[in-house]
């Protein structure tokens, strides 16, 4: 598949995301390193791609090289679920549908909470868990993942972040990931743990590509 965008320096790296609040976040993560980030908006690839599998792993894999071929570029893309043990792992995969394909954060968020609105504290354990995709065109996607554990709250509390950080508190922190302060968020979520994982790759690529033929 040819790439639908003119040819751009090959030291660019692709978020593939049209959700602002992950394309902040992965900005912020990996901007010092030496590429320049994009974004499919810039590129002018509108459509979002779709998540049709039941796996973090499946849609972050698939994401990752639908872009890469789509744009020529290296590309990450990232399928980030929250998992509730209570709800049998759910929302999962699918934390983003949860409410239905129209629903917003603050719908997804009611429907969490009404499902375990009879379920006590000690039960109401949860985890966030990121999985990131690493794709070159041409070759088959690189995956890490993070994660971090916590509790879902019986309210929401917060105004940072966004989807269900409002929810999922943070026993060691006493707080909800909304009321984080950007640059700790930063440092603890399950986005930026596996971020970290995926600059040690991204920054050994940009060695090899750096010492071709002469290494």
């Amino acid at each position: 598949m040819s790439p639908l965008v003119p040819p751009m320096p090959q030291r660019v790296l692709l978020i593939a995301t049209h959700n602002p609040g992950k394309r902040r976040e992965l900005m912020a993560l990996l901007g010092d390193l030496p590429l320049r980030l994009t974004d499919p908006v810039e590129l002018g690839i509108e459509e979002v791609a779709e998540e049709p599998h039941d796996s973090l792993e499946e849609n972050a894999r698939w994401k990752a090289a639908h872009y890469a071929a789509r744009s020529g570029l290296w590309t990450l893309a990232d399928d980030s679920g929250l998992e509730i043990d209570a709800l049998g792992g759910a929302p999962g995969a699918r934390s983003a549908r949860f409410a239905g394909p129209a629903a917003t954060d603050a719908d997804r968020i009611r429907e969490v909470l009404t499902r375990l609105a009879d379920v006590p504290w000690p039960r109401r354990t949860a985890r966030f868990r990121c999985v990131i995709a690493l794709a070159r065109p041409g070759e088959a996607p690189v995956l890490v993942e993070g994660r971090v554990e916590g509790y879902i709250a019986f309210e929401p509390r917060g105004s940072s972040g966004f989807g269900y950080d409002p929810i999922f508190y943070i026993p060691e922190l006493g707080k909800t990931m909304a009321e984080l302060p950007m640059e700790v968020k930063n440092r603890i979520s399950h986005r930026a743990r596996a971020a970290r994982k995926a600059r040690e790759i991204l920054e050994r690529w940009l060695r090899e590509e750096a010492c071709e033929g002469s290494c």
